[in-house]
């Protein structure tokens, strides 16, 4: 992006309407940077960022007697019309914003310039995931599966990865005979096993079958599959297409698989619409949802011409039949036209209904890495940056997103992930602040060297991971299968999607939010509390040494008194101290469970009378595992952290007491309005409330971090295995079956510490004391 694109960098009185009500503007300039579109409205105290990668659409409206009006239309349902007084100065805005929005060059978009503000490294993330540990998780078995290296150089598909699970009994013959008679050579390849039951969940391009076209190597791999389950005597073959759709490629040279030549095979179409119906009913739903009128049945009117809620109950109910078909032990070969768009979305959520492990904040990007990114041919369709056919792109992810959302309202406490984290990762999915899903397929991911030069999502998601833990998620209780209803009153319409900025149409707090405040807060408070209660531990424990080797009976009254004393008085006013620390240790446990946590501080209010009796160096252990998520039980050789008195008092005042909710804060410190559509965080070191611009620093907090004898305090990466990882996110207590496959699996780095968001004072005077 380069700034000769920009005519006009700035224009001042500027009026932004209200998609509701168009009288009501707010007047501000308008600014143009290489990056974004920014509003500003002192007056009001309002900003308005948008990044120009979300602009969809750029349309220059009909001139009128108040001005030459400029609407714009986000990926993320954000809808903006601005009016500018001077028409010369509309026509800069768009010409500008629409070269910056669609750039013509991979090498220009902003994943590559953009630079992590907080201290993220920069790799972080795009080790998290190995294909082949988790077909390892899956406990696939090598009697039946073995990995093909024919794909090692992408020569048999290029559009897949380099690891292909192909049946054992498969020559190199037929393996290739497939992939040439496959829709660009996309042959039926392995993407979840279920150790339960053997079955097999396998994806594929159509055939190129024609009229009356065959392939004996096609035919034989198909029945390999079949024999590579034991358990069943036929196999599904799923068109997710509706079946005029695959009459009609048949005609040109393709279609789908004729039942007299795959014996044991049963045939079903899912009638999922192709990639330019799909565009059209979203496109109906937007305008739907803009729409200005109070009339409700105008709403449900085009809410039901729109077609939406009618696609994603038919993606739900062909997931619903896959995963059905897994559980009864029954193997499915799913494929569309050429195995991208309707393939992706209903084997990845049937993965989630079956799999718990796919329902976790921590590996859900395996889920999307594995179907979204690793199998999938995009070829700028699924998410299209540079300019373009727009013909050519298709909301299939915003499908997969919302067809999810309709599972967690269903089972809330099966995810562990909150809608915040869905909407997130949609947002990054087309703001291309990350080099995550950029390139068709992973060798252009591989040839554009994304991992080097840009970072990564997962990062920045593990990184940020406390917002988006979903309150209600219960490990306990949640079930392993999940059946949910497609009946059509259990659809439901995402207004916290598709209408989130419309400020008018939410509650100022909803209660999901005030209870994710609520559980944050409560469980950064439990954390510090049983901190603060170990180092009164550590005190106690060295009083007692102290006493026991004699070192302070002259020194304990001198300070005291500021007499000397007899050998009496020094052991009874020591005995007193040892018994002041063994009430407060008991006091403070009593708090903790009662949850008063806001007396903490009058208790440890008393450590300053005990003050004259520490030294400058107390050892505490503070270091702690990381396979619990919340354990406070110290390593068996903790490491000794000096610490002076003006260190315990700062930890001690580290974490707030109260967080501001949205209720009590109007504005932010920088002077900008908060409101519903403003994202905001809490401070954890003072508890004010800022927007989500200001509270871009996080550090570890005291009694917090998980992490492997992390005495100093760095961030560290270590390794730990993929299948371990998941079960100790999961919670299972053993890790998932492991295979026998012959497969090299590389470690998983994963970030070992936990960090908390602090606004820049809180930083900076942390910064300073250290």
């Amino acid at each position: 992006m380069k700034m000769e694109h920009i005519a006009t960098p700035k224009v001042e009185n500027v009026h932004l309407l209200d998609n509701i009500n168009p009288r009501n503007s707010t007047v501000g300039t308008l600014y143009i940077t290489t990056t974004h579109l920014i509003f500003v409205s002192p007056e009001d105290k309002e900003e308005l960022w948008i990044l120009h990668m979300h602009i969809s659409s750029v349309d220059k409206l009909p001139l009128t007697t108040s001005g030459s009006p400029v609407r714009i239309q986000c990926s993320n349902f954000r809808v903006v019309t601005f009016m500018v007084n001077r028409d010369r100065d509309a026509q800069d805005i768009y010409t500008s914003l629409a070269q910056l929005s669609k750039p013509s060059s991979l090498e220009d978009l902003y994943c590559f310039q953009y630079r992590a503000k907080n201290d993220l490294p920069q790799p972080t993330g795009w080790t998290f995931f190995e294909l082949s540990a988790e077909f390892q998780r899956q406990g696939v078995h090598s009697k039946h599966w073995t990995p093909c290296s024919l794909n090692n150089e992408y020569r048999l598909c290029p559009t897949y990865p380099r690891l292909l699970m192909v049946p054992s009994s498969a020559s190199t013959l037929i393996v290739q005979g497939s992939a040439k008679f496959r829709s660009k050579g996309r042959l039926p390849v392995l993407t979840y096993y279920h150790a339960q039951t053997s079955a097999a969940l396998l994806r594929c391009a159509q055939p190129l079958s024609g009229i009356k076209g065959r392939s004996s190597e096609d035919e034989q791999f198909i029945n390999c599959i079949l024999e590579s389950n034991t358990a069943s005597k036929f196999l599904y073959i799923v068109d997710t297409r509706p079946k005029i759709n695959a009459m009609y490629n048949r005609a040109a040279g393709k279609g789908y698989e004729a039942e007299a030549f795959y014996p044991n095979t049963k045939f079903v179409f899912k009638g999922i619409e192709n990639i330019h119906i799909m565009r059209d009913s979203l496109s109906k739903l937007v305008e739907t949802c803009e729409l200005k009128t109070e009339t409700i049945q105008l709403f449900l009117q085009g809410l039901e011409q729109s077609g939406w809620l009618k696609h994603i109950k038919a993606v739900l109910e062909a997931s619903i039949f896959i995963a059905e078909s897994l559980l009864n032990g029954i193997s499915v070969v799913v494929h569309c036209s050429d195995g991208w768009d309707r393939t992706s979305q209903t084997c990845a959520i049937a993965q989630i209904l079956i799999d718990p492990f796919y329902r976790t904040i921590q590996v859900v990007y395996v889920l999307i890495l594995i179907l979204i990114l690793t199998l999938i041919l995009i070829k700028y369709n699924l998410f299209k940056y540079c300019s373009g056919d727009p013909k050519e792109v298709s909301p299939i992810f915003t499908q997969f997103i919302d067809a999810t959302w309709q599972i967690l309202t269903q089972f809330p406490q099966a995810f562990q992930f909150n809608a915040k984290y869905l909407l997130t990762i949609h947002d990054h999915v087309y703001s291309c602040q990350f080099g995550t899903f950029l390139g068709n397929c992973a060798k252009d991911r591989e040839d554009y060297r994304l991992a080097e030069r840009t970072y990564s999502l997962w990062g920045h998601l593990t990184n940020t991971a406390d917002e988006f833990i979903n309150p209600l998620f219960d490990s306990s209780s949640k079930p392993d299968i999940l059946n949910p209803s497609t009946s059509p009153q259990n659809i439901h319409f995402w207004r916290g999607f598709y209408c989130r900025f419309e400020v008018g149409t939410h509650p100022r707090e909803p209660i999901i939010d005030l209870l994710t405040l609520t559980q944050l807060h409560t469980a950064s408070l439990e954390d510090h509390a049983k901190h603060l209660s170990k180092r009164v531990d550590g005190l106690r424990s060295l009083i007692s040494s102290a006493k026991a080797s004699g070192a302070v009976k002259k020194f304990l009254p001198s300070v005291v008194t500021g007499t000397k004393s007899s050998t009496e008085e020094t052991e009874s006013e020591l005995d007193k101290v040892e018994k002041r620390f063994v009430d407060l240790k008991t006091a403070l446990v009593e708090k903790c469970q009662s949850s008063k946590i806001l007396e903490l501080f009058n208790l440890l209010g008393d450590l300053e009378d005990c003050s004259p009796y520490l030294t400058l160096s107390v050892g505490s252990p503070v270091v702690y595992s990381l396979h619990r998520k919340r354990s406070f039980e110290p390593l068996s050789s903790p490491s000794e952290i000096p610490l002076t008195l003006d260190q315990i008092q700062q930890e001690i005042s580290s974490v707030a007491i109260f967080w501001e909710t949205r209720r009590e804060c109007s504005d932010c410190s920088c002077g900008i309005k908060i409101s519903y559509s403003v994202p905001v965080k809490n401070c954890t070191s003072c508890g004010r409330l800022f927007c989500e611009r200001c509270m871009h620093r996080r550090r570890v907090l005291p009694g917090h971090a998980l992490a492997f004898n992390n005495s100093d305090g760095r961030r560290r990466s270590s390794n730990i295995s993929q299948s371990s990882l998941a079960s100790l996110i999961t919670g299972s207590g053993s890790p998932s079956p492991r295979s026998s496959l012959n497969i090299p699996v590389s470690p998983v780095k994963f970030i070992q510490m936990r960090t908390y968001p602090v606004c820049s004072n809180c930083y900076r005077d942390t910064s300073s004391e250290q």
